[in-house]
């Protein structure tokens, strides 16, 4: 039986990545056995490649190729693997990540640039079962990330203004496949909301 793939999405300072550490050490989701990961990939040639071009001014074009051949390694090295095995695959960020923050980046060279990325991605890749969508207020998320040191070129408020809108409207779109998470609460009340949530889908799912 194949695996489920669940997803964790949200602007940068959305705490999801917090959220995912956390359950990592949550003793209800170790049961499960699952396999967490992220994208982009850590450790991996492309991966380290996106992280470069995040970090310098890379073409935007150039940056979301970057940004695919690193989905493209991690579905053939550890996602389709490991689904196909029958595991739980936790990813923090996924191809909704590329869609809406790409959405934006791309939205001064390419006529409807959601739509094209998400064009580039169909007939191989991996549609998740179940994506958590981190919901925060922009300047509440900028603020987070200053406090976390320097930040990167998404992180300002317009920008994730435009990237909020954009998750939102693949959630509209595919609401039988997302559940938004009011992320603006303390961590704790999130983590227990994303732990009930997986363990009830997971528990309908093998009925």
């Amino acid at each position: 039986m194949r695996g489920k793939l669940i997803t964790l999405e949200g602007i940068d300072g959305s705490g999801k990545s917090t959220v995912v550490k956390r359950l990592q050490e949550n003793p209800e989701i170790q049961a499960l056995d699952p396999v967490f990961t992220r994208e982009p990939t850590r450790g991996t040639l492309t991966g380290t490649a996106v992280e470069q071009a995040i970090l310098s001014e890379t073409d935007q074009l150039a940056e979301l190729f970057l940004f695919t051949a690193d989905h493209a390694e991690h579905l053939a090295k550890l996602v389709k693997p490991a689904l196909g095995s029958g595991k739980t695959v936790i990813s923090d960020r996924y191809s909704d990540s590329r869609y809406a923050y790409q959405g934006m980046t791309l939205k001064n060279r390419i006529k409807e640039p959601m739509k094209w990325v998400r064009g580039l991605h169909r007939g191989w890749t991996v549609v998740p079962d179940l994506t958590f969508l981190f919901d925060i207020e922009p300047d509440t998320a900028v603020e987070r990330c200053g406090k976390r040191g320097e930040q990167t070129k998404f992180e300002k408020i317009e920008f994730l203004r435009g990237v909020q809108e954009n998750f939102f409207r693949l959630a509209a779109e595919e609401p039988e496949r997302f559940l938004v998470i009011d992320a603006n609460r303390p961590q704790e009340a999130v983590e227990k909301e994303v732990v009930e949530k997986i363990l009830g889908f997971l528990g309908n799912e093998q009925k």
